[in-house]
Parts: C-alpha cells; sequence; structure tokens
C-alpha cells in the first residue's frame, strides 16, 4: 500500500490485495513523518 506523505491526515477505504474485503485506513503525517496507522476491516 502506498500512501501520500504529503497530506497531513487522511482516512481511505481500499480493497485487501490478499481477500479482497474492504479496509479503512486511517494515518497521520507530521514533518513528512507517518505518525500514526490504523487499519480496520470492514467486512
Amino acid at each position: 500500500m502506498v500512501l501520500d506523505l504529503s497530506v497531513q491526515r487522511q482516512t481511505m477505504v481500499e480493497d485487501c490485495e490478499v481477500c479482497c474485503q474492504p479496509i479503512q485506513v486511517s494515518y497521520a503525517v507530521a514533518d513528512g513523518e507517518l505518525t500514526a496507522f490504523d487499519a480496520q476491516s470492514l467486512s
């Protein structure tokens, strides 16, 4: 999974590359570095 670190905070839904089930991904960035990451199954 590629994250856009130019975006300060983002939540998105992606399909799992293995099982194709939806996953909600949330992350935060500060000074170009990932500071928080969370992934939750939506199924």
